[in-house]
């Protein structure tokens, strides 16, 4: 499992009966988690004393429940793999999300690793570029900026994007080479091709469904394949790496190890190992599980 286990301001405190309890900064949060299928005591006394809860309701969606939880508030991660630190800014919206998901973390540490090892080594004319696709509120972005990369983020949400700007000004990468670009992936990709424009890393996060700024659909089983198809026409001639991310139970860490040998490694060589990503669970020992991550590096 890639474990994200640096995080100071985020922790999971406890889980059980289909929530998790989280700490992120000052405040304690109740989220449902479809993973947490086990029991516990509650004994934890943030169950009972929580800033936020979002209740999932039966006929689908849900809705927070807020003790002084602030409608914004901010925490950052100190990126062990080069020595910097990000920030991001949160909010509680629909469907139960804070803005960050902090398992992603250990990817950060991964891409930022080898793209500041490249950097070192190129001269300033020569950036390392990365795309970063359904790239929401910009972790994976601003990891890649403060590696030394040159980044294109996408993301079909004008809202998202703009929350990703916010943090990286945030975090003091706003004089960093990126383009903010709200878009639909898909067709954002194709366009590349066109144009001829190459990248040495690419990063996506692709939904189980989604729509595009023009209402196109997004299916993940039906649409995966032929959009990494797309993807890898875009990596340079000696292109670093590759990573999906992955919350769907249908492309576990297998399958996404079985795309990129069969579309990636035939033609750039290198390697690939898929696991599951996952985050500490404070005093028990055990990890929480959240989704899969499929890399691929020269």
């Amino acid at each position: 499992m890639y474990v994200a286990d640096n995080w100071k301001d985020y922790e999971v405190l406890d889980t059980g009966n289909g929530e998790k309890l989280e700490r992120w900064g000052d405040y304690i949060l109740v989220r449902p988690d479809p993973q947490v299928i086990w029991k516990c005591d509650h004994k934890h006394p943030g169950w009972k004393k929580n800033d936020g809860h979002y209740h999932r309701s039966s006929k689908g969606g849900g809705e927070w429940e807020f003790k002084g939880l602030p409608n914004e508030w901010s925490i950052s991660y100190d990126l062990k793999s080069i020595d910097e630190k990000l920030s991001f800014n949160l909010k509680p919206f629909a469907f139960k999300h804070t803005g960050v998901f902090p398992e992603q973390a250990a990817n950060w540490e991964w891409t930022s690793s080898i793209i500041k090892k490249e950097a070192g080594k190129r001269t300033e004319g020569d950036p390392v570029k990365v795309l970063n696709l359904f790239a929401y509120t910009g972790g994976a972005t601003m990891a890649a900026l403060a590696a030394g990369a040159s980044v294109a983020h996408v993301d079909a949400s004008k809202g998202m994007v703009n929350w990703a700007k916010e943090n990286a000004a945030s975090s003091g990468l706003s004089d960093r080479p990126v383009r903010w670009l709200v878009d639909d992936c898909g067709k954002f990709v194709e366009r590349e091709i066109r144009r001829g424009n190459k990248y040495d890393g690419i990063i996506m996060d692709p939904p189980s469904y989604g729509r595009g700024p023009k209402g196109e659909i997004w299916k993940i089983e039906e649409s995966i394949w032929p959009f990494l198809e797309n993807c890898v026409q875009l990596l340079s001639d000696r292109p670093l790496f590759f990573l999906i991310n992955s919350y769907t139970t249908g492309l576990q860490a297998g399958v996404l190890d079985h795309m990129m040998g069969k579309l990636i490694t035939p033609k750039f060589g290198g390697s690939c190992k898929s696991d599951e990503v996952g985050l500490p669970i404070s005093g028990t020992g055990l990890y929480l599980p959240c989704g899969a991550s499929g890399r691929w590096e020269v």
